[in-house]
């Protein structure tokens, strides 16, 4: 095992202004795109993960967790919350900072944002579900709840999957005119505003769900179902939180990140212990089968797994280090004596007693 030193004690910080940097000089099509591909190679390595379900803390106005995860060399955290009221005083809903770390030493290498990153994150991870489940021609997506997440839905089913048809609905008419305005002139993206959800869901390949209420919500039910369509329910993600008629899931085949979760926080939290469910890792692998036919209907159950954060850390590390962004952040003290750390204090006393004669 490698000795820690002063000279790899300094983390690199990534601001949110250093991510959208980072996403603007990649470009979004090409930042989605290499995001979806570090996730499906890191699903594919899903048996040298330790893993275990979030650890969450509830209130009545919303939750905050921590998810944990490490393989051999790498332990990587985040730190969320979900508090849809947050927006009524200009806090965003979810907020977010995650922490890269290597297992050998415990050194933290990276400390970033993940607000703006979670976003991306869930909207690459829905691509690579979709490209596995949805019928390879879809075209035509609805698109239930138009608010901080959904613009990055819209474009990463647009440039990844080439959905050119994107039905809107929200309870919130102002939230989907600000995606409107947000995604106006995207070449080849046609945004329709719709009345109500039977409307946006008709006809469409695929459907997603991106609600925030922390409700046991009945977003879609069984007769807005159509034959072949994928849905993609990014919102039902803790207890409490749903989107789906529990007979919408009985109705299709249900896929999900990691099973022991998604039980207690997806919209399979509905049904029994024994409603059979597949673990996406296994079709990506090929071990198992997505869509079997043109008229099966498919569901992703997502609910957001700590894989997915790990994966989008050592993505924003690695494309971070290529572009030159960051800075070192000497979160760790650097120590002459490792098992000197009083000394720390000693050596600030000077510093402490200047400041107190200049007050």
């Amino acid at each position: 095992m490698k000795a820690a030193t002063s000279s790899s004690l300094p983390t690199l910080f990534l601001s949110a202004q250093d991510v959208a940097t980072l996403v603007h000089r990649l470009g979004l099509p090409a930042a989605l795109d290499r995001l979806a591909g570090t996730l499906h190679a890191d699903y594919l390595r899903w048996p040298s993960f330790d893993k275990s379900a979030r650890v969450a803390s509830h209130s009545t106005d919303g939750v905050i967790e921590l998810m944990p995860i490490a393989d051999d060399t790498t332990y990587a955290f985040k730190y969320v919350n979900g508090h849809p009221k947050n927006t009524q005083s200009g806090l965003p809903t979810v907020m977010a900072f995650g922490v890269l770390a290597e297992v050998a030493t415990g050194v933290p290498v990276l400390l970033s944002e993940l607000t703006l990153t979670t976003a991306l994150r869930t909207a690459a991870m829905s691509v690579v579900a979709a490209r596995a489940l949805a019928r390879p021609n879809s075209r035509r997506m609805a698109l239930i709840g138009n608010g901080a997440q959904s613009e990055f839905q819209a474009l990463a089913f647009h440039h990844l999957m080439g959905i050119d048809e994107i039905r809107l609905y929200d309870t919130d008419p102002a939230a989907t005119r600000k995606l409107m305005d947000n995604l106006a002139g995207q070449p080849g993206l046609r945004l329709l505003a719709c009345d109500s959800i039977a409307q946006a869901v008709r006809g469409a390949d695929i459907v997603t769900t991106v609600t925030a209420d922390k409700t046991n919500a009945t977003i879609l039910t069984p007769d807005l179902i159509e034959p072949g369509m994928h849905i993609n329910g990014v919102g039902g993600d803790c207890p409490g939180k749903t989107e789906l008629h529990p007979d919408v899931l009985r109705m299709a085949s249900v896929f999900v990140e990691y099973e022991p979760q998604t039980r207690i926080e997806g919209d399979l939290q509905h049904l029994p212990a024994d409603f059979a469910v597949t673990e996406l890792w296994h079709v990506l692998e090929g071990n198992a089968p997505g869509r079997a036919s043109a008229a099966q209907v498919t569901l992703f159950d997502s609910v957001g797994f700590a894989l997915e954060d790990y994966s989008a850390l050592r993505f924003l590390r690695e494309v971070a280090g290529e572009l030159g962004l960051g800075q070192a952040l000497p979160l760790i003290p650097a120590l002459a004596d490792p098992k000197d750390l009083f000394g720390l204090l000693r050596r600030s006393e000077p510093r402490q007693v200047e400041l107190a004669l200049a007050a």
